[in-house]
């Protein structure tokens, strides 16, 4: 019998109806792989405990005939999410012992839908990276390796620990959270689906804010039918959350179809740039005809603010960040410094200067100068200028396509340590997906092929505003097409790894 830690989420809700195997027997399988991989650092925090007892629940509403949709299945959670009575981090040394009273809209709602909590995953620290290498627990490592080499790659962030998690079949399905491609760039990287739907399809209500304009909760999954059905119990309106869109949430699993007829899909000619990988072009290329089979007709469309999205972007989510963080301050909850003989301004300086990492300080001295007077106007505002035109243009290539289909990223997974120095290098890995996340359209990067070094690459869909089924449908026409079924060879073992 194929390992149960092997299946699809599609396949193990099946598994289950048909009682082929228990919810605690597939929450075992996977705490065992999740112990096993400590090598990959995906986890900040894992509850067997927690795991075992919703398990055991949902055995029993299996055997009822009264169970949830994801009844059984064991998922994992971006260390984002506020878990009641589990520890809460952001991987910040800032949280590093903060257990919520209160459980996030997110999380509640795969709980009640039925899904196992294994774990909190490991991310860039307060969600700020490309490659989670910033978080205070240590770098989460790809679970994938080039060619015959040895060397250690990134997994892509900030969601990386929730990437590496679901591409190393440690969960069925993690959480994740997009603010400028975090959900998909990493799923590119691990060879894994995306999803970052429209911007308020999904509760922020208990997600520790890094940029709440942009700020979207999402999934990463084995496949595209598995981020749906995921997808559907996690969103909807939530009244405690003002940016919550007051929308039905559509049955996407039960719709899904891979026939694009009578669709239209923009090629952005602006997205050819400069250093983008031979294998990214190549792919692009062949998903464009993948979707012509599919039965859409590709046309080109231009979206001429594109090269001004990612230095727009780098002004706003700073901002918002310098602005949000600054309710830590050793005051109200969280790591308190006070230097001896100092007084509260010593304190404010010490905690916050213990507390955040080295990419955190440098994002929040961005935004304190950019929102600073004198330089609101010139900078801020000016950004928000931008972010309007970016959304007009896309806009405007809506009225002649139904869809965009890009790269998700520049190039395949880079090792650890390679961009560390240079935050430019590093941010350039956004520069296909900040778009859609200015803009606050869905968007999903669904595996479609492998670089030259043996490594996944992403193909990335975005929709319309609301039209998260076209994404899915034409994600599930190349998943279709591309036959992606290479998984990273296991290398790490139970001795290895962090402590």
């Amino acid at each position: 019998m194929t390992a149960l830690t092997e299946l699809t989420l599609t396949a193990m809700r099946a598994g289950l109806a048909a009682r082929e195997f228990s919810a605690r027997e597939l929450t075992t399988a996977h705490l065992e792989a999740a112990e096993a991989a400590r090598a990959l650092n995906a986890f900040i925090t894992l509850t067997p405990d927690h795991a075992l007892a919703a398990a055991e629940a949902a055995d029993a509403a299996l055997a009822r005939g009264a169970a949830g949709p994801l009844a059984g299945i064991p998922i994992g959670h971006k260390d984002l999410f506020a878990t009641a009575g589990i520890r809460t981090t952001a991987a910040s040394r800032m949280l590093a012992d903060f257990v919520p009273t209160y459980e996030s809209t997110v999380t509640a709602r795969l709980l009640a839908a039925g899904a196992v909590p294994i774990g909190k995953l490991n991310l860039d620290e307060f969600a700020m990276g490309s490659s989670n290498e910033s978080s205070a627990f240590g770098p989460v490592v790809s679970p994938w390796r080039a060619g015959n080499c040895d060397e250690a790659l990134v997994p892509g962030g900030s969601s990386g620990g929730s990437a590496a998690a679901v591409a190393a079949r440690l969960v069925a399905a993690a959480t994740g959270t997009d603010t400028g491609g975090s959900i998909r760039q990493p799923a590119a990287f691990c060879g894994v689906v995306g999803i970052k739907p429209t911007y308020g399809r999904c509760s922020r209500f208990g997600i520790v804010a890094f940029a709440s304009s942009l700020d979207q909760a999402g999934v990463l999954a084995r496949t595209v039918a598995d981020a749906a059905v995921v997808l559907e119990a996690m969103a909807g309106f939530d009244p405690r959350d003002s940016t919550s869109l007051p929308e039905p949430v559509p049955p996407w699993s039960a719709r899904l179809s891979a026939d694009l007829t009578g669709r239209r899909v923009g090629i952005p000619v602006e997205y050819r740039a400069d250093g983008m990988d031979e294998a990214v072009e190549r792919l692009w290329a062949e998903g464009a005809r993948w979707l012509q089979d599919a039965g859409a007709q590709v046309v080109d469309v231009s979206l001429p603010h594109t090269a001004q999205a990612l230095p727009a972007y780098y002004v706003i989510a700073p901002a918002e960040a310098s602005s949000n963080l600054a309710r830590y301050d050793g005051v109200r909850y969280g790591l308190r410094v006070v230097p001896e003989g100092g007084g509260l301004m010593e304190m404010y300086e010490a905690t916050r200067a213990a507390g955040f990492g080295p990419e955190v300080r440098r994002r929040i001295l961005i935004g304190t100068y950019v929102l600073s007077a004198g330089y609101y106007d010139a900078y801020y505002a000016k950004a928000q200028r931008v972010r309007t035109l970016i959304a007009r243009d896309f806009a405007e290539a809506f009225r002649v396509c139904d869809l965009l289909l890009a790269p998700t990223a520049p190039t395949g997974a880079f090792p650890l340590g390679a961009k560390s120095a240079d935050p430019i290098a590093m941010y350039l890995n956004d520069v296909f997906t900040v778009p859609a996340s200015l803009a606050g359209l869905p968007a999903i990067s669904v595996p479609a092929g492998l670089d030259a070094r043996g490594l996944p690459l992403g193909l990335q869909l975005i929709g319309r505003p609301l039209d998260e089924q076209g994404v899915l449908d034409a994600a599930l026409a190349i998943e279709t097409r591309a036959g992606f079924c290479a998984s990273p060879a296991r290398w790490w073992g139970d001795d290895s790894g962090p402590s």
